[in-house]
Order: structure tokens, then sequence, then C-alpha cells
């Protein structure tokens, strides 16, 4: 079975900041990254999160980022921690990625919660009451009116839908669906047959195990779905 650990989830593509980085080498990483946040670490030793309003709101782009009041020094999770710590995380500080650490608070990497999503989809076991598709495109070639009716079309419904920048690629979006129906096998075919991109697809189970809800229910809660 796919591993939601912690540690087996992160992104060895993001790198984390210095105390001794400057604002200005900050930015330019959000940048650069496509990303909101990104960890500072004081050594080996996590400090907390710089985010894109930090270094916008900061007068002074040659200053260390020692100077700045960092946030977030409380928002990582272990590297032991199961998929619905990384969500519980990220849903309590309003975060898109979130540290990992070793017993002595030692920075590790971290989880982006497209990670997640994408590790989630592939996870055999996972449970709900209905299905979750999770779509890519460009922002141009948004419609859900039409997805709409391609999804009808095969006898179902989206009961909810939420957009978000795709923190990969700046120039598209990330639409995830909520469907009244586990059943989503003919609709994910109709959908690649229009030529939209499916990154990650999962359904539920009547007959879900605590566990298994637990992780789908932190999911939506995330999602605001």
């Amino acid at each position: 079975m796919l591993s939601m650990i912690a540690e087996d989830l992160v992104n060895q593509m993001i790198p984390p900041l210095k105390v001794s980085d400057t604002a200005g080498k900050a930015a330019k990483w959000l940048e650069e990254f496509h990303v909101s946040q990104l960890p500072v670490l004081d050594g080996r030793q996590y400090v907390g999160l710089v985010t894109d309003i930090d270094v916008t709101n900061y007068e002074h782009p040659t200053h260390q980022l020692a100077t700045l009041p960092l946030g977030y020094a409380t928002a990582y999770v272990q590297r032991h921690q199961h998929f619905y710590n990384i969500m519980e995380a990220a849903v309590q500080h309003k975060i898109q990625l979130v540290p990992v650490l070793d017993d002595q608070r030692n920075y590790i990497g971290v989880v982006t919660i497209s990670d997640v999503l994408a590790a989630f989809g592939q996870s055999p076991d996972i449970a709900g009451r209905g299905g979750i598709l999770i779509l890519s495109m460009n922002e141009r070639d948004y419609s859900l009116s039409q997805i709409s009716r391609y999804v009808e079309e095969n006898n179902a419904k989206i009961l909810s839908a939420h957009v978000a920048q795709d923190e990969q690629d700046s120039y598209k979006i990330q639409l995830t669906l909520r469907l009244n129906t586990p059943q989503i096998q003919r609709i994910v075919a109709t959908l690649e047959r229009f030529g939209f991109v499916i990154t990650a697809q999962f359904s539920g189970a009547e007959d879900a195990v605590p566990e298994d809800q637990e992780r789908y229910d932190a999911l939506l809660k995330y999602l605001s779905l």
C-alpha cells in the first residue's frame, strides 16, 4: 500500500531558506518555485515560514530574514506522522506546504498540498460517500458549465467545486470537483476524451473504516467542499 507518512511525501524540489538569506532572495525564490510560503532555517532548526506577503510589505530587500518577524513556528509535522496530520496542519494554519521535522526539530523537508492530493488519489483504500476529481487546465479553458454538462451526461452531478492556482504553473488552475457518486470511471473517460487532464482521482466506499474516513473528511475540510 502507498505510504502516507510525512517523510515519504517530502518534496525534494522545494529548498529552505536560511535566516542569513535576504528578503530579496526570499521574494525571488517564492516566485521561482511558484509557492506562497517557504521554510526558514537557523542551521538545521526550523524557525518559521516566510510568506509572499512578508516580503511584499517589507521595505528592506537587502536585510536578512532574521530581521523579519516570521510566523508559523508551530506549523509543522513530525516525520512519522500521517496524511491526516498534514491536512490538519494545513487547515489550522491556512498554508499550502507543511514542514516536516525530526524529533530534535531538525528540518527534513516540506510536503506540499498538491503532493498530498496526488498521493491521496493513488491510495487504494480511501473511503467516502462520493468521488473527487482534480483537473489541471489553462485558466482561459475553465468553464464549469461545460464540465458540468459532461458530468451530467454520465448521470452524475457536481456537488461542489474548488478553484486554486496551480503551484507548479502560474498560468494554470487546479479544479477540484466533488461528485455525488463514487462511480467515476466513465466521467473520467469522458473528460479525458474532451482533452481535460485529470491529475488525481479517488472514490469512496460505504464501508469506511474510521481512519480512512478521517482522511477523507480532512481533505474535504481543507478544500472547503
